[in-house]
């Protein structure tokens, strides 16, 4: 077994995409530390122990990565794994893990309350990105009685992706976040906590010994891996905690000196990547550099849990497919005939809609495309068509696994069509209960006198100014709006 270290920056990487990005990560200047058993198992390596200068995790949803940690590697990482398809888009964060803020409330509920992280006139805008510029702070997480309009200071604890529905996770305690030593202020115990919960810890004990002392008012949380850890590691894990510990003290410092509100300090940059179809094929090579892979690898463990431990027993036996395998995928996971499907639309700001929820009234396996009707409830007019909208109407939608287009057929109560309208996206997925992909903003439209027109193209455009879309994926997505318009026109 070969030792794999390096002197570049070190990475941790976690989730269903490890193996794939190890394997990147590896072909690069970086560092990969702390590896799971089944890595080091898959790479016949032993990747070195330590604390990492970045942390690239899965995302709760299993749609892409964040990654966490020292500013100028997490762009680095970024840089790498947006490289891996044509449709993975990364984002800035704009709540990053362990960033500070002195926020305002702005709502309660149930279970805590909504704070503002941004001051004054900053907090307004119509971007789609208002949900990343408020967290939730939960009722548990504070002793203090919250009210609205009350300034409480908050820290990111759980981070979200811009395409999440749901917001930031914020919390009063203050940490210095770390892979196997975190340090939490205001504690008066040299070790706050210990992975057993247990004060008689060996790690209690060991830290004394070590030559990093601890701030004042900080005490060490040390994190599940610190057990098999030896010395040095540990004394390494505790120095770069120290060091974020004292970059917090210096904002707080600082703020409190100019009466700050706002953000206070951001110790961790955070960036969220979102891969597409192809994007997890692409990924699907590279994980079959180190090990056997059956064709949607990615695609199918990012559908669900289930769905991925079939993907782990099928490779185990060595299933011999050679193509992604809709039917079985469908058959056993969803979406089938008689199902529900939401639909998620994705913009390429980084947030993301849902379109509502739709019935599959037919499958096709041998085109790999689901038929899905939605039933319309409000009143108004129909986008770019220019017909109305009234309740009895049905939108009927074909969606195509991988295709970069959908058409949806708009009809009256009474059969007569309104139009069909095509969107122009990224290549659909279709996971066991919901459709996803990520708009491009062109579309194509026939009204109900057979007229077709290509519309939107400005707001492409202006996304591809914005950084938004890169060139190659603008360009893919004229090529097929053209293509479709064509189609219509013959």
């Amino acid at each position: 077994m070969s030792e794999q270290s390096g002197d570049g920056p070190r990475v941790r990487v976690r989730g269903i995409y490890a193996t794939a990005l190890t394997k990147l990560l590896q072909e690069s200047s970086l560092s990969v530390v702390d590896a799971s058993t089944a890595i080091n198992r898959r790479f016949d390596a032993a990747f070195a122990d330590g604390e990492a200068d970045v942390t690239v995790a899965m995302t709760d949803d299993r749609q892409g990565v964040g990654i966490h940690g020292e500013a100028q590697t997490v762009d680095a990482v970024a840089g790498l794994v947006t490289d891996v398809g044509i449709d993975t888009f990364a984002w800035q964060a704009t709540a990053a893990r362990g960033a500070l803020y002195d926020g305002e409330i702005v709502d309660t509920n149930r279970g805590g309350a909504i704070v503002s992280l941004v001051a004054g006139d900053d907090a307004d805008g119509d971007d789609g990105t208002a949900e990343q510029e408020q967290g939730f702070l939960p009722f548990g997480a504070t002793e203090d009685y919250l009210d609205v309009g009350d300034t409480v200071r908050v820290q990111v604890h759980e981070p979200r992706p811009p395409w999440a529905s749901d917001r930031p996770v914020l919390g009063t305690e203050i940490r210095a976040v770390g892979g196997i030593a975190t340090l939490v202020r205001g504690v008066d115990a040299l070790v706050a906590d210990t992975p057993d919960g247990s004060p008689q810890h060996e790690l209690a004990r060991t830290t004394e010994m070590l030559s990093t002392d601890v701030p004042d008012d900080w005490g060490v949380r040390w994190e599940y891996g610190a057990d098999e850890a030896a010395m040095d590691v540990l004394d390494d894990a505790l120095a770069r905690a120290v060091e974020r510990a004292e970059a917090i003290d210096t904002a707080l410092e600082s703020a409190e000196r100019a009466e700050s509100t706002g953000a206070l300090a951001g110790p961790d940059g955070t960036r969220w990547v979102w891969f597409g179809r192809e994007s997890r094929f692409a990924l699907d090579d590279h994980r079959d550099a180190v090990t056997h892979t059956m064709p949607g690898h990615h695609r199918i463990k990012a559908g669900s849990r289930d769905a991925g431990t079939a993907v782990d027993f099928a490779e185990h036996l060595g299933s011999p497919s050679e193509d992604f395998p809709f039917e079985a995928v469908t058959d056993v996971f969803g979406p089938g005939e008689g199902s529900t499907v939401r639909i998620r639309h994705g913009k390429p700001a980084g947030h993301c809609i849902t379109l509502g929820e739709g019935a599959v009234t037919d499958r096709s396996v041998e085109k790999r495309r689901i038929t899905v009707e939605r039933s319309i409830s409000s009143r108004g007019t129909y986008d770019a068509l220019g017909t109305d909208r009234e309740p009895g109407d049905v939108a009927i939608t074909r969606y195509a696994e991988g295709r970069w287009w959908a058409p949806t057929v708009y009809r009256g109560e009474e059969g007569e069509h309104k139009g069909t309208y095509v969107n122009v996206a990224t290549p659909v997925e279709l996971f066991p209960r919901t459709v996803r992909y990520l708009d491009l903003h062109v579309d194509v439209i026939k009204r109900p006198d057979g007229e077709v027109e290509v519309v939107d193209e400005e707001e492409l455009a202006d996304a591809v100014a914005a950084e938004q879309v890169p060139d190659a994926v603008a360009e893919k997505a004229r090529t097929v709006a053209a293509r479709v318009a064509d189609a219509f026109a013959e």
